[in-house]
């Protein structure tokens, strides 16, 4: 009975953390939907009047980014803000044929008159966080504007984010993220359904009531001195976003979150590309708790809401190492509940936990029908999207949580940039993009285990006990096993 109580032990404790985060989301959804009936007013700066326009920098960091450069800074010329009072910063790491390219083009913008630079480094040290920090030695900007390669902001965006500075204790603007090719396939449009869930019900939920928010890397502003004044950009974890987002909190300085200003952007398309997003994302949310978490619930500025969000935040990523430890448990305890009668109490409690489910399904709805409209037809819409959701994202748990299980180690390893690839122009197939990685993982043959692992428990479902079986776990199981098989075999497929 010793295997079996650790079991019970491990499956119930991994069950109790994913509840607690359901709550955080709903909590959050009460928040967003608290500030749809709040007005928010801000004083604006008046950039039609010269003296009031402060200077920006826009800092673009790439690395090897030869199939969108061209797009990027030929959309990033189109800016509408006077011509004398921005710089643009091509912060290039590359070290392909871009760099060429690149040269090229920035010579015949400089030629218009417009003021960039391209900045080069002789190494790759501290990754994209290197490259900010060293482009902020030259910055003449007051305010610092931040996109990734893939990122094409409206000509008006300056002019939407920058009058939001007004408050001088504003340290951060940060815009929604929007999706040039949310509809490219199933992978794209589940990217699309989870990120827009970030950029709705937790910023703004968040962000509403005073707690943690983060810049997203990229379609947002900086004010410089809070940059410097929270210890500049560092490159010891993964998300150095979420990283120096932390820092300048703790040191007072607040956050403004527009969901109306929305930054295209495009998704990966591959799923070795959003493997290596997805690793580095989570990687980077397991070290930044490691190295903030004391912090947060040290700080004598802010409140124990807050604090109990932060925490939570920090502890994102990690949600997949506990849905793994479930998944994974939830066989022998299928074997477990059908072979000790004597513990019918324990899971007709353990019942209770399928509400973190209807939490989650309850708030994405929200979000949904405010991005979409309600009605039947956009509800039918949204269970299946819901439902390949969750299946997918389970499906990825394993490589996940082994970027998890790195990043609270403390395992250190390189910032490995997510491949782009310009669909609107590309003539021939993307798997031609030369920046994706051409061998198998081995975590995608233990995922095909874990397909036929959970395949296995779809067949215990018929044959468990002596009472004809046990369908109370059919449903997850079968998302289980639709979820890694996905993954397994599209990451095959993706190498043929």
């Amino acid at each position: 009975m010793l295997l079996e109580t650790i079991i019970i032990v491990v499956y119930s404790s991994a069950l109790l953390m994913i509840f607690a985060y359901a709550l955080s989301q709903l909590n959050l959804l009460f928040n967003y939907l608290s500030s749809k009936k709040t007005e928010v007013s801000c004083e604006l700066l008046d950039t039609s009047n010269p003296e009031e326009v402060p200077f920006v920098t826009i800092q673009l960091p790439v690395y090897n980014e030869k199939y969108v450069m061209e797009g990027l800074l030929s959309n990033i010329a189109l800016m509408d803000y006077p011509k004398d009072r921005f710089e643009i910063q091509v912060l290039d790491d590359s070290n392909d044929e871009s760099v060429a390219t690149t040269a090229q083009q920035i010579k015949e913008l400089q030629k218009t008159g417009l003021d960039i630079q391209h900045v080069l480094r002789v190494d790759r040290t501290g990754f994209k966080a290197g490259a900010l920090k060293e482009g902020l030695k030259s910055a003449k900007g007051e305010f610092i504007a931040i996109f990734d390669a893939d990122f094409l902001p409206k000509k008006d965006w300056l002019r939407s984010t920058i009058p939001h500075f007004t408050n001088p204790n504003i340290g951060v603007v940060q815009t929604r993220w929007s999706h040039l090719n949310r509809d490219f396939s199933i992978l794209t449009q589940v990217q699309a359904f989870a990120l827009d869930a970030h950029f709705t019900l937790e910023q703004v939920g968040r962000n509403t009531k005073g707690h943690f928010i983060n810049f997203n890397g990229t379609a947002g502003v900086w004010r410089k001195s809070c940059i410097l004044d929270a210890g500049n950009w560092e490159g010891d974890t993964l998300t150095e976003d979420l990283d120096l987002s932390y820092r300048a909190q703790l040191k007072d300085w607040k956050f403004t979150y527009l969901e109306h200003v929305q930054t295209p952007a495009e998704l990966p398309v591959a799923i070795s590309a959003a493997r290596s997003q997805q690793f580095r994302w989570n990687k980077g949310g397991a070290e930044n708790f490691r190295k903030m978490v004391r912090q947060v619930l040290a700080s004598e500025n802010i409140s124990n809401k807050t604090k109990f969000h932060g925490v939570l935040h920090l502890l994102n990523s990690t949600m997949f190492l506990n849905v793994l430890i479930v998944a994974i448990l939830s066989i022998p305890m299928l074997y477990i509940k059908n072979e000790y009668a004597h513990l019918k109490t324990y899971f007709i409690v353990m019942s209770f936990f399928v509400a973190s489910t209807l939490i989650f399904f309850t708030c994405y709805w929200v979000m949904y029908k405010n991005t979409y409209g309600g009605g039947v037809n956009n509800f039918a819409r949204f269970t299946v999207m819901f439902f390949a959701f969750f299946s997918i994202a389970m499906g990825f748990s394993f490589h996940n949580s082994i970027a998890v299980i790195e990043g609270h180690l403390g395992k250190r390893s390189d910032f490995i940039r997510t491949p782009k690839f310009n669909l609107s122009q590309i003539k021939e197939s993307w798997k031609s993009n030369v920046y994706l990685k051409k061998d198998i993982s081995p975590n995608v043959i233990v995922e095909g285990l874990l397909m036929l692992y959970f395949g296995f428990g779809l067949y215990s479902a018929f044959t468990v006990g002596d009472q004809g079986g046990d369908f109370g776990l059919f449903p997850f199981h079968l998302m289980l096993f639709l979820g890694f098989g996905f993954v397994f075999f599209k990451s095959i497929s993706s190498k043929l």
